[in-house]
């Protein structure tokens, strides 16, 4: 169900209780339906400080300017506006534009406010990704706006997030990603389908899974596959990677781990959960990439912190990477601490 969907049926149920409890009409359009834990809302997509994480409150919204009525052609490139300005992307929104929308308006050529390095050109591999257990609602509104600017692959948050991301990445291009069974992967395969089901209703795209690792080292391979399958049938129509978390492994079990992978149907492996002992190698992308193929995505994760980092693990077969320092990477720019 979609969340205008939902909203429409919470809004009808507070006006009937309303209507029988007061004798009178309430004033629908005053309540608002969060999404998060706090009783917040993010009335507008957070791009360059437009827009702000607001408690609720029953004063009427600020205006904003009606954006163009288009939907962001499937596989079209974009250029966004980011100055607030008259060519504000709330009030003109170029990246929904093709470039045939944009030369039908008459320009021959678009401006960018924040233009990057040679470095850019690895953004649309990267996983822009917050999972520490602290982090706040403004923090995911700061990381949804930075995917935007940025044109990431995706946001990679805890699932508790999912809903609100969804909605901030809303007709960007930039998908939601989340993990699940996350960060130790022992949790069994039908509490992790189960979590998988209700991330996808909440709006994700994209799904990150933790193998069972202990079952993995002790050779049970048929529970390790069951695991993967399990949350493989759960996730049909989206993304599934699987985090082998390479740093407890010998090569040989991080070979039984990508095989296994390939054979329940994921479409990607991926290295680490970035909180393990240590993240990505290029010895382990060589050696993922070796197993499972061409025909399989290769994700990087854990320790890419700079473009060099980065540029080693696309070279060696990584075809995503998921790493907390990506402005850093994009721009140049070296990892602040913390970052991983």
């Amino acid at each position: 169900m979609r969340e205008e969907d939902i909203k429409k049926i919470v809004e009808t149920v507070v006006k009937i209780l309303g209507e029988k409890e007061a004798g009178v009409s309430p004033n629908v359009s005053a309540w608002k339906v969060s999404i998060g834990s706090a009783g917040k809302e993010f009335r507008t997509p957070l791009v360059a400080g437009r827009g702000s994480a607001k408690l609720l409150s029953s004063e009427a919204d600020p205006p904003v300017c009606p954006p163009l009525a288009r939907s962001r052609p499937e596989g079209a490139d974009g250029t966004e506006e980011n100055t607030c300005g008259a060519s504000c992307q709330s009030c003109n929104p170029l990246s929904y534009m093709s470039p045939n929308d944009l030369k039908n308006t008459g320009v021959d050529r678009v401006g960018i406010c924040n233009p990057t390095d040679g470095c850019s050109t690895i953004a649309e591999m990267i996983d822009h990704t917050l999972l520490k257990a602290n982090a706040t609602q403004e923090e995911i509104g700061k990381l949804a706006e930075e995917a935007r600017k940025y044109k990431f692959a995706s946001v990679c948050v805890n699932p508790a997030y999912v809903a609100l991301c969804a909605r901030l990445l809303k007709d960007s291009g930039v998908k939601t990603c989340t993990v699940i069974g996350f960060p130790l992967g022992s949790t069994t395969p039908t509490v992790k389908a189960i979590e998988a089901r209700d991330a996808i209703a909440g709006g994700a795209d994209e799904i990150d899974m933790v193998i069972n690792i202990g079952a993995l080292k002790s050779g049970n391979d048929v529970f390790v596959l069951d695991d993967i399958k399990t949350v493989r049938e759960a996730t049909r129509g989206k993304i599934l990677k699987v985090i082998i978390e390479t740093a407890y492994l010998t090569k040989e079990e991080k070979i039984r781990a990508c095989l296994l992978s390939k054979q329940a149907g994921a479409d990607f492996v991926k290295t680490s959960t970035g909180f393990g002992p240590s993240g990505a190698t290029v010895e382990d992308i060589t050696l993922m990439r070796e197993t499972v193929g061409p025909s399989m995505g290769v994700k990087a994760s854990g320790g890419i912190k700079d473009c060099k980092t980065a540029r080693a693990m696309i070279e060696a077969g990584a075809t995503r990477l998921g790493t907390s320092a990506s402005i850093a990477i994009v721009s140049g720019k070296s990892a602040e601490k913390g970052q991983y």
